[in-house]
């Protein structure tokens, strides 16, 4: 019969605060489940706001959770001063959460969720954290770089904005199942083209992404297609291949994004720090394009990182049609040496301990 070491018997609890787009969410729950894994006792509390989408992805996760009443104000106008009303009483709210979880460290992800959450371990005198997925921070964790003890960044290129707080450069914790490398048996000899357009989906990646499958059939070369729409777009897309003839693995939410990762010859992504790092771990050649609506264009300086390292091709949103998109990929359907180069330097980006990195150093923070 096995016997528990002390450190799997020790009891971590941890607030994991933030979310707005499974991009923020996804490192938190990587780093939950290593502390999960190395601290046997642990109980980890995800608090979010109170989007379905979150709700859905820690309910399918298994770990505790708790909404609060917040949302973000950038962009809002006079509409933000209903916002900023609710949020004395978030603060509050979160303050009773601490209470009644007492945790030992809060580890906040991102996203307008993570504010009151870490301001609330402040006052509360409990470590806390904060980890930048991005190249350009988020407003919220420049501000709240001066409220925590710790400061992850995934890209060197963020340092510079952050004027406070103990820096760590660990890279983005990405989910374990990313890290097995996986030989799926092709279910299709065709080439395989998965195309992402983030968590809640890309109209304008989504409609070139058809265009350019109708193209490459016309052209005779059919492909075996893999695509997530995100939720509101789902419909439209699936008739629209329908329409054209085509056939393509449509779904609005890909849950097993490892396996879709695995089949794929060749990826198309917007360029948030979550599909950054994964394509990297993957070793995944990729196209990639940046949402140019991110604050500070910060998806295009991610792209950039890759793209420089020779990982990833860019096209922008201004050049985007499903004409420029069938030649990218036609090109490397017709060149399998570059897409192998490309893929190779894609995984020389890559920092696959992230996670346990985070995990240790928040862990560290705990008070004796």
């Amino acid at each position: 019969m096995k016997t528990l070491s002390d450190e799997e018997k020790r009891e971590v609890r941890l607030v994991v605060a933030g979310g707005g787009t499974g991009g923020h969410l996804f490192p938190g729950l990587a780093v939950a489940r290593k502390v999960k894994r190395r601290y046997g006792a642990s109980r980890v509390l995800f608090v979010t706001g109170k989007r379905r989408m979150e709700s859905e992805i820690i309910k399918h996760s298994g770990f505790e959770h708790a909404a609060i009443a917040v949302e973000g104000m950038k962009g809002r106008g006079w509409k933000g001063v209903p916002v900023l009303l609710k949020l004395p009483w978030s603060f509050f709210h979160c303050v009773r959460i601490m209470f009644e979880f007492k945790p030992h460290l809060v580890f906040g992800v991102g996203g307008y969720s993570s504010g009151p959450v870490c301001l609330a371990a402040k006052i509360l005198g409990i470590p806390s954290a904060v980890h930048e997925q991005n190249s350009y921070p988020g407003v919220t964790n420049r501000l709240l770089c001066r409220v925590v003890n710790r400061v992850f960044i995934s890209f060197e290129e963020s340092r510079k904005y952050f004027g406070g707080g103990d820096l760590y450069l660990t890279g983005n914790p990405i989910r374990e199942e990313f890290l097995v490398r996986r030989t799926e048996e092709r279910r299709d000899p065709r080439f395989t083209l998965l195309a992402v357009g983030g968590s809640q989906g890309s109209r304008a990646v989504n409609d070139a992404l058809v265009e350019a499958v109708a193209i490459l059939k016309k052209r005779g070369r059919e492909l075996c297609t893999i695509h997530q729409t995100g939720r509101q777009d789902h419909d439209r897309i699936e008739a629209a291949y329908r329409e054209r003839g085509l056939h393509a693995e449509v779904s609005a939410f890909i849950q097993d994004m490892a396996e879709a990762y695995a089949r794929a010859d060749l990826v198309v992504s917007r360029a948030g720090a979550g599909a950054i790092f994964e394509l990297a771990a993957l070793g995944k050649p990729s196209i990639l394009i940046p949402f140019p609506f991110a604050a500070n264009n910060h998806q295009h300086t991610n792209a950039a990182v890759l793209a420089h390292a020779g990982g990833a091709e860019i096209i922008v949103q201004d050049a985007l049609n499903g004409q420029a998109l069938a030649g990218t990929v036609e090109k490397y359907m017709d060149n399998p040496k570059a897409l192998a180069e490309m893929g190779e330097a894609a995984r020389r980006m890559a920092r696959p301990h992230a996670a346990r990195e985070i995990a240790d150093l928040l862990v560290d923070m705990i008070k004796p």
